[in-house]
């Protein structure tokens, strides 16, 4: 599962992909992932709140619902009270699927991503 997981990462972030390692990294400090053929989420809780860490469609399904039905399944999964991620200020697609499902902008992370703003966004469950 994780090579899958990271051979998708590559398609969906071909700058910066991850290793099937890093994914294995993640699952020992505690996130959890799903994958689907066209899409992967990862996240990780800690007491009532949860931190989506990465989420990423095949870019040939972007735009069908894959993100959006990933961020759906894991507000039902999880007992969370609150969920945070972090987005690239450039990254418009991203920022509106996140606004799409109730996400709010509640800070800046200045030049986070190579000299990119990250903007922390919160939605409270």
């Amino acid at each position: 599962m994780l090579n899958k997981i990271a051979n998708l990462h590559k398609l969906c972030f071909p700058d910066k992909p991850w290793d099937a390692e890093e994914f294995a990294s993640l699952q020992r400090s505690g996130a959890q992932i799903i994958v689907s053929k066209n899409g992967f989420i990862v996240w990780r809780c800690a007491a009532d709140e949860c931190e989506i860490i990465t989420i990423g469609v095949h870019p040939d399904y972007r735009g069908t619902g894959v993100a959006d039905a990933l961020l759906q399944l894991i507000e039902k999964e999880i007992s969370a009270k609150k969920i945070f991620l972090e987005v690239a200020e450039n990254n418009h697609a991203a920022r509106k699927l996140y606004e799409r499902n109730g996400y709010k902008q509640i800070a800046t992370r200045p030049k986070y991503y190579d000299n990119i703003d990250a903007i922390i966004m919160e939605k409270r469950l």
